[in-house]
């Protein structure tokens, strides 16, 4: 696998094809430029500047893109390629090639002329700049940009009216003011070329309104439910004038914050720089492994309400969700040797610790975070440990006991005194959560008062993870010289109580839930091998394994749902109600498949043969990422046949547990 993804025609022979394909770069706080491969919005979601306005929240697409013609000899090219509502503009045409090499690059070829076009974020800013290098040929030709604005959330649509914006323009730069939010100011920088006011176009009624782009028609969109048609503002047109044989580099910027005069092609280089230098720090010469690290990136974000880092769930649309940073943590952050961004996420979860819960989301807008989940808190102290497992130092020990410790041991008593929703050790030792329309496992999906998986009782990861906790508890006790016997005594409860409710004879694996009793073969048991602290004799552990490879393994995830139970639901498609059906019924999940990799390995005592099997099980991953979102992860995939991608296209715990089961249970056993 090289660290450079190339596309060629092959990969778009008709747009349709082109917009199956798409890639994303983040600036650190929240913001992205997100498009397909031949340049054109396949969803309300794609533009080079979404800005997070409340970092890393509040997200706004500014700058949808630009759109190029070429005129030569009276010649006109259009490069735009885009689905409208009852054509295309079929730009890819002039593709011919597109390449991503931590930034993406199109480059096209019209008659004897070349173009290359780069997109890259600055860093840390809400800031987007376009790099041309044009290469003309032999006759005069002029290069015609139309920028496209907005001020719409991420992933909304803009109706023709509500387009108003007041501009000002001196020199070469462009200044709008959306009318719907007056503080904000966009400031669009050309370094070349003339701007031309679209209003003064001659203009009858068999002419388009050239001030807007109308019709952007989104298929992704329209075929989970949504109308997927949207609207840009299109103010100016940018002429640059190109000479017989020259060779011209120019570049434009777009961002909501003071325009500053940083070079467009200097912020390219800084870019790919910094990811070749997070790629050196990880240390590892493995190509995958570090794609993956690259990946990473993207989620590990500034929070301005914290002043410290988090982890954004997953692009386009999730914000940092307690469970899915914990999760992800250790593959985002301690594979790739990030452990001061670790430290800063462990410290920003623990001041908002609440009832011994930490919190499941935090909203966009400065309200109250949500604590509606059960297994957040246990994922928090195993991140702890596995932080403390990586770094291991005398200050990482006076770190945690100083700023974490006490959070910790908030959890353990809350969790067996009882807590909200549900919450509470029952009288066997064992955790039971959720009652009613609360819904506070990771299966968490409810149609208004429709619960799809309700899973209340014991959940069998969730008592996974608290014996996992209680055990990590119990150490770290010991080393700050404090009373563990709690901890150790409560542990050994837990343990017997665990094996003789949760074995399933007949099926020879674990029951999901326990006291109401839940026998679908699900994945979560897998995490009661996988954990560093667990129950299970190895004979049960081995047939658990079995059970989860023959009936949930689908290549890219394991199935929320065996194929053989009655309500598996193949597909993951259409309205959401069809979709929230299947979310959790079947539809298969790229991050359970770390944790499977583990227990495959570990019960096989990581031999030769197992480990292959499992760097086949991570390298498969490859093809995808290939595909859907370059250089990411998708979220889920369908159940019955997991090639399409699903839901978000680049998510945190699928790239962050594959990389985590690829460095820490492959390549140490492939050398």
């Amino acid at each position: 696998m090289e660290l450079t993804y190339k596309f060629g025609r092959g990969n778009w022979r008709n747009i349709k094809e082109g917009n199956e394909r798409e890639w994303l770069i983040g600036n650190g706080i929240g913001g992205y430029a997100a498009h397909t491969i031949i340049g054109g919005g396949f969803t309300s979601f794609h533009s080079y500047l979404i800005a997070a306005i409340n970092p890393p929240v509040e997200r706004y697409s500014v700058f949808t893109r630009t759109q190029e013609q070429i005129i030569v000899d009276g010649r006109e090219y259009d490069l735009t390629s885009q689905q409208y509502v009852n054509y295309a503009k079929n730009g890819q045409e002039y593709l011919q090639r597109f390449v991503f090499d931590s930034v993406p690059q199109y480059i096209y070829q019209v008659e004897d002329i070349n173009i290359k076009k780069t997109i890259a974020m600055e860093y840390g800013h809400n800031t987007v700049v376009v790099c041309y290098e044009v290469t003309n040929g032999s006759r005069e030709a002029k290069l015609n940009l139309v920028p496209l604005f907005n001020f719409r959330p991420a992933g909304a649509t803009t109706e023709r009216n509500e387009l108003k914006f007041t501009r000002e323009l001196s020199g070469n730069v462009l200044k709008l003011t959306p009318e719907a939010k007056k503080d904000i100011t966009i400031s669009f920088f050309i370094s070349d070329g003339i701007y031309k006011d679209r209003a003064l176009r001659p203009t009858s009624m068999a002419t388009p309104n050239y001030l807007i782009e109308e019709n952007h028609y989104y298929e992704f969109d329209n075929r989970n439910g949504s109308l997927g048609l949207d609207n840009h503002y299109t103010p100016y047109d940018i002429e640059i004038d190109l000479e017989p044989n020259e060779r011209k580099l120019f570049y434009i910027k777009c961002t909501v914050e003071e325009l500053d005069d940083k070079n467009g092609f200097e912020i390219v280089e800084t870019y790919k720089n910094r990811a070749m230098e997070l790629m050196k720090q990880s240390g590892y010469s493995n190509n995958f492994a570090l794609n993956l690290v690259k990946a990473a990136d993207h989620f590990i974000v500034d929070r301005r309400s914290t002043g410290l880092k988090t982890i954004l769930a997953g692009f386009p649309w999730f914000t940092d969700w307690g469970r899915d940073t914990m999760i992800a943590f250790e593959g985002l952050t301690l594979c790739t040797k990030r452990f001061e961004e670790a430290r800063e996420i462990l410290e920003s979860f623990a001041r908002y610790v609440k009832n011994g819960l930490v919190p499941n989301v935090f909203p966009d807008k400065g309200s109250e975070p949500q604590y509606n989940t059960v297994d957040a808190s246990l994922w928090y102290i195993h991140a702890v440990y596995q932080y403390l497992q990586y770094t291991g130092t005398k200050e990482d020990y006076s770190f945690v006991e100083e700023k974490l410790y006490d959070k910790m041991e908030e959890i353990i008593q809350a969790y067996s005194k009882g807590t909200d929703f549900s919450i509470g050790m029952d009288s066997d030792g064992l955790i039971r959560a959720g009652s009613g329309l609360d819904q506070v496992t990771w299966m968490d999906v409810r149609v208004g008062d429709f619960v799809v998986t309700p899973r209340h009782g014991k959940p069998v990861e969730i008592n996974a993870l608290w014996y996992n906790a209680l055990c990590i508890m119990r150490d770290l006790a010991k080393r700050y010289n404090k009373n563990n016997s709690f901890y150790k005594e409560l542990a050994i409860k837990v343990k017997d109580s665990f094996n003789k409710k949760f074995w399933n004879e007949e099926q020879e694996c674990l029951y999901d839930v326990v006291d109401e009793l839940d026998d679908k073969i699900r994945p979560n048991q897998i995490w009661a091998v996988s954990l560093p602290f667990t129950m299970l004799d190895r004979e049960k552990e081995k047939k658990i394994v079995n059970k989860v490879y023959a009936e949930l393994y689908s290549t890219y995830g394991l199935r929320s749902l065996s194929f053989k139970d009655p309500e598996f639901k193949k597909q993951y498609i259409g309205k959401l109600f069809k979709r929230d059906c299947a979310y959790h019924m079947g539809t298969t999940w790229a991050y359970p498949i770390g944790a499977f990799i583990s227990a495959y390995c570990k019960v096989n005592d990581y031999s030769a043969e197992a480990v292959m099997k499992a760097k086949e099980m991570c390298e498969v991953f490859e093809d995808h990422m290939n595909d859907g979102c370059i250089n990411g992860i998708a979220e889920i995939f369908d159940g019955e046949f997991s090639a399409t991608s699903r839901g978000c296209f680049s998510q945190a715990w699928s790239v962050g547990e594959v990389l985590r089961a690829y460095t820490v249970d492959v390549l140490p056993y492939c050398q």
